[in-house]
């Protein structure tokens, strides 16, 4: 059986953000992707310039109205990340709403895109929409640890609180969480990340149990754009061909990231010469040269359940 998925997200002429970092990958894993892009642009906004388009939400409902009116609205996934605007994010929680009443196991897969470190880089009052109205209908989602405790009102500094937070999420709606960082100190040393996954299965006596793991994660001194946008799709990717192991489907994810990641930053540094700051067409992801890891990466970091 194919599997489809749309994916409404922003679309750049040059470079990997949303669409562009979320398709190819997915399409080299085997899915369909039929995209709607929210916004057109040369480039990502971490350039000089940029010039382009905003799809408003009546031209995003016009598109599923033709989508629709053909019947091949039937889709097995959804996946959605950066929005500004309300009326927009509001228009794709119909549309999930709708594709769910023809597929009730459609699964949607969120990055609630609302800040970093402390701060918004979004509108104030795309918060309660994402709170009240995205994430119950959300399966998966993938906040970062601002943006985790954004949504529930609870700060993490212990990894109890990390598993609380995402034992809040799951009661808002999604079965799987994974907190893609947080500022909690690795056992590795200061040179990685923190980042956490808890997935609510449902067990064929009716009974539910939770798999709640850890993941540390190289850091990279290099800001790299659309990484989040990938982490999404390859977590999309992994927790349907392992939809019941959470450990696994994230050591491939953080795996992915880490092969695509590294080969950008060598690429980066040779490109801008020795001692000189790469620019940001130089960090764009080296998504086609990634392809072979992209489908099948060698594992190399081990997530341990807590």
């Amino acid at each position: 059986m194919e599997c489809r998925v749309l994916s409404i997200q922003s679309h750049v002429v040059r470079g990997y953000v949303g669409n562009k970092s979320a398709s190819f990958p997915l399409q080299v894993l085997g899915f369909e992707v039929d995209s709607i892009n929210s916004v057109q642009f040369s480039n990502h906004t971490g350039y000089s310039h940029w010039k382009g388009q905003v799809l408003t939400a009546d031209e995003l409902h016009v598109l599923y109205e033709g989508i629709k009116l053909n019947n091949v609205n039937h889709y097995d996934y959804v996946l959605t990340g950066y929005t500004r605007d309300t009326s927009f994010l509001e228009m794709v929680v119909d549309i999930v709403q709708e594709l769910k009443r023809a597929n009730p196991n459609l699964v949607y897969v969120c990055d609630p895109v609302l800040g970093d470190h402390g701060s918004m880089y979004v509108p104030q009052n795309l918060h309660p929409v994402y709170k009240n109205k995205v994430v119950p209908v959300a399966d998966i989602i993938t906040p970062n640890q601002f943006e985790a405790e954004l949504l529930t009102g609870k700060n993490i500094s212990t990894e109890k609180e990390a598993v609380e937070v995402m034992d809040l999420l799951h009661k808002m709606g999604p079965d799987t969480v994974v907190i893609t960082s947080s500022d909690l100190p690795p056992r590795l040393g200061d040179r990685f990340l923190v980042s956490f996954g808890s997935q609510r299965i449902l067990m064929p006596d009716g009974t539910r149990t939770t798999q709640r793991i850890r993941i540390e994660v190289p850091k990279v001194d290099a800001v790299f754009v659309g990484t989040g946008d990938l982490f999404a799709a390859m977590l999309l990717a992994w927790t349907h061909h392992y939809p019941t192991d959470l450990k696994t489907a994230c050591e491939k994810t953080f795996s992915v990231m880490h092969h695509v990641i590294q080969r950008t930053i060598s690429y980066a540094h040779e490109m801008a010469g020795p001692g000189r700051r790469p620019s940001p067409a130089q960090l764009e992801l080296r998504m086609v040269q990634s392809k072979a890891d992209i489908e099948d990466p060698a594992i190399v970091m081990e997530a341990t359940v807590i």
